[in-house]
This record gives structure tokens, C-alpha cells and sequence, in this order.
């Protein structure tokens, strides 16, 4: 089976080869802010260089928001860069204070290693560390701390740092001036150590451009200034990715103040498909130049069609289908298309059992015996469940034709559970009206 990543290879050559690589993040909206001019970061890129990214362990596994981050490196190493993911066993045990209101919650020492392994699978999704001539790398700056002590550390790098510029930085501007949660002295010096991982990787792997979010600037700067001090003479540079916001403001990964994960077990693929498919009119063109390597026609095309057929919402189908895809694989996105048609009442024809809990894993459910469920009226078992209130509801629901079994309508109010129903003998889909679903899973005694 071909590599996923192997075509996206191919078919993006085609996509650099069209205009300078710094012009093409641009047009890609990839692009917020960098510590040279245009014309000085255009002409860095068009030689193969080497440059990072930090991911902090706040969570077992990244979000939609960090798939900013993960697109541009993917995109710098498709274009022949040599790109660096670190994730932050020591910075996480800190927590980067940047776009915070509140000091971070400490992780656990094992909830940050859990953590790590977690960001180490996602990042392979999209990276390619196997490459045979420009593989990306992974580094952990608990590495080149665990054994720093406190005292030379602050004897060789801290008094590299001053305090006028520190406190000058948005992101501490922000916390000092606050009337509650002030900024701790441990916040205060992430952006110590983010600087120190920036000369760690220019000295141990030539790293010279650090690329991170726009509310990163002060962090990545902080590292830019560090190196020219200790190395005049090198040139190195940050590089912004703007905050992806819809329409509306809203932050960019968070629904009802709930991220979306890549995992889905956080994350189902259907909820991470429907987010995509949910993408306002406003929003999608651009997320389709953010988050897809779609080229310049096929996202043009798609622009024709949202203006002329806005009704058909192909830009949006297309964007969840590319990343659903992207995050979930092929079998993923067929799980998501599949849970749709279920989900919008087809046919469970041809699922197994399996196939319904995945398509169903943000369903309510609840297990119930067998003996409660089989043979048994449907209203009686519909309240039992907790599915509907009373056996009253369930039969005017009936008589009205909104109560279906496994996408099936029931017409008659006395009927039976058959032996049958349960797919694989295990699990059973009830739905009233079009949208509320609830499963039952049955239990042999």
C-alpha cells in the first residue's frame, strides 16, 4: 500500500516548485511575523536549513490548534528543510505562560512521560522520521537539563538575560498588570529556557530558525538574542505562524471550550470529521490553504463552488475529508463518512459491532442485561435504558413516527424487542426524532 505521506511528497514538489518556498507560506497564511525582512527570509529559504518547533506535554496528545505547527513543518521538510520536533519534558514541567490568564497546573512526573510518548505518535504521523536522505528529528530538552545544575546554569546563561527586555514582553506585560494571578517567578523564566533550547539546538544541530505560534514571539526572540550574544557572527532567525481564529474570534480547536484532540479516543473521527464539515463559509478557503496540500487550482475551483453553490458545502467536505484523513488514515475517514450516513439515518446494513461503537463513541449509551432487553416491549425498555422518560412518551413517540430502532421505524407500540436486532447480538441504536441516538449494550448474565 502506498504511503500516504509519499504521495503528499510528490504532489507538494509540484506546489514549491511554482514560486519561492517563503512566497508559498504566505499565500498559505502561514506566515505572522519574522526577526528579518521579507526579502532576507525569502532568499534563507530558498537554501535547505534546519529549524524547530517546541511542543509542550500539557496533554497525552495534541489538538486541532497544534496542527498549525505541525502543517508548516511538514511543509518546510516537503520543500527539502531539515526540521526538528522538541517536545518539552523540562519546559512542560514549568508550563509557558504565553496567551495565559493563569498559571499552569504541574504535571506529575509520570503523567509527563505519558504525555510525551503520546506527542511522539502524533508528530509521526506527519513527519516523516525515516526519510532516507532528510529524516525529521525528535528531541527532548530534558535531555540537556536533567543534569544542568541550578547554580552554573544561572552563572552561564542567566546573566546572559536582562531584565528590562523580559519584563517588557507582552506576555509577561499581560500577567503583571493583572489585578488576580499574577505571574510567578518560575513563569518568568520559560522564557530562559526556551532561549536556551534555541542556542542548544543551533550549537549541537546547526539549528538557525525557530517557528512557533505568533504568541510565541517573545519566547522566540528571547532565543534569537540569546545566540547573538554568545555567537556574533550567527545568523539566525524566528519565523510566526499567525492564531488561527474562525469568523466569530473563536480560537481555532475549541468547541465549547473543548479542544479537539487527534486521538480518538479524546476526539471521536466522527466528531473530528463533523468539526471539519461544520467549518463556516467565512473560514473554509483559508483553512483549506492552512491545513491541506491542495494546490492553488484545486482550492481556487473549490472557491467557485462556494460562491456559486454554497447549498452543496463542497469546500467543507472536502476539508474534513483531507483531514480526517491526514489525522486518521483512510479507514479513519471511511469510520467518519460511514458514522454520517448512520448518524443522518442509513442503513446499519453490513457493521459490525465494532463498526457501530465507532461510529457511535459520542452516542449516550448504558449496558442493560440481555433478559431486560430481548423479547421485551420496546417502550418498556426504551424508559428502562433512561433513553426516554416514560412508557406515555415512548407511545406517542411511536404513534408520531419518531422512535426508530437501528435506523428502523417503529410503527407499532406494542412492539418486541426481537432476538435478531442487536448487531452481533451485542449492541442496539435507538433514535428518536432525527438527531438524538442512544445505544444499548447488552450483557450476558
Amino acid at each position: 500500500m502506498l504511503d500516504y505521506r509519499l504521495i503528499l511528497v510528490i504532489h507538494t514538489k509540484r506546489l514549491y516548485a511554482a514560486m519561492k518556498f517563503y512566497d508559498f507560506l504566505k499565500t498559505r497564511h502561514l506566515v505572522e511575523a519574522c526577526t528579518c525582512d521579507d526579502a532576507k527570509m525569502g532568499e534563507l529559504l530558498e537554501k535547505p536549513l534546519t529549524l524547530y518547533v517546541g511542543f509542550d506535554p500539557t496533554a497525552s496528545c495534541l489538538q486541532a490548534g497544534n496542527y498549525v505547527a505541525i502543517q508548516t513543518l511538514a511543509q518546510f521538510q516537503r520543500a527539502g528543510h531539515r526540521v526538528i520536533a522538541l517536545v518539552g519534558g523540562a519546559t512542560g514541567m514549568i508550563g509557558d505562560p504565553s496567551g495565559r490568564s493563569t498559571e499552569r497546573n504541574f504535571l506529575s512526573v509520570e503523567q509527563l512521560q505519558k504525555n510525551l510518548e503520546g506527542i511522539k505518535e502524533n508528530l509521526s504521523r506527519f513527519l516523516d522520521f525515516n526519510h532516507p536522505s532528510n529524516p525529521a528529528l525528535l528531541v527532548n530538552n530534558y535531555d540537556w537539563y536533567k543534569d544542568y545544575a541550578i547554580l552554573p546554569f544561572l552563572r552561564e546563561v542567566g546573566t546572559l538575560f536582562r531584565m528590562k527586555p523580559m519584563l517588557a514582553k507582552d506576555s509577561v506585560q499581560k500577567r503583571l498588570n493583572a489585578e488576580t494571578n499574577s505571574m510567578t517567578f518560575t513563569e518568568f523564566c520559560y522564557q530562559i529556557l526556551q532561549g536556551y533550547d534555541f542556542y542548544y539546538l543551533y550549537k549541537h544541530y546547526g539549528c538557525t530558525l525557530q517557528v512557533g505560534g505568533a504568541d510565541q514571539w517573545g519566547n522566540i526572540t528571547a532565543g534569537t538574542d540569546l545566540i547573538r550574544r554568545l555567537e556574533p557572527e550567527a545568523e539566525v532567525n524566528g519565523l510566526t505562524i499567525p492564531l488561527v481564529c474562525d469568523a466569530n474570534g473563536q480560537k481555532f480547536g475549541k468547541s465549547a471550550g473543548n479542544a479537539i484532540f487527534l486521538n480518538a479516543d479524546k476526539t471521536s473521527v466522527y466528531a473530528f470529521y463533523q468539526f471539519f464539515l461544520r467549518t463556516l463559509d467565512a473560514d473554509v478557503i483559508r483553512y483549506l490553504r492552512i491545513f491541506t496540500f491542495l494546490d492553488d487550482a484545486q482550492i481556487a475551483a473549490l472557491a467557485v463552488s462556494l460562491r456559486e453553490h454554497p447549498e452543496k458545502r463542497e469546500p467543507q467536505r472536502v476539508l474534513a475529508e483531507e483531514l480526517t484523513r491526514a489525522v486518521h488514515g483512510e479507514g479513519g475517514l471511511k469510520i467518519a463518512q460511514k458514522a454520517s450516513e448512520v448518524l443522518f439515518g442509513g442503513s446499519l446494513d453490513g457493521l459490525t459491532a465494532k463498526d457501530l461503537e465507532n461510529i457511535a463513541a459520542d452516542v449516550p449509551s448504558v449496558q442493560l442485561p440481555r433478559t431486560q432487553v430481548i423479547g421485551q416491549p420496546l417502550v418498556e425498555v426504551a424508559v428502562a435504558s433512561g433513553f426516554l422518560k416514560s412508557k406515555g412518551e415512548a407511545r406517542r413517540l411511536i404513534q408520531g413516527g419518531g422512535l426508530s430502532l437501528n435506523n428502523e421505524k417503529v410503527i407499532d407500540p406494542l412492539a418486541v424487542i426481537p432476538v435478531e436486532a442487536p448487531v452481533e447480538g451485542k449492541i442496539l441504536l435507538l433514535r428518536q426524532g432525527k438527531k438524538n441516538y442512544f445505544l444499548i449494550r447488552l450483557l450476558d448474565a
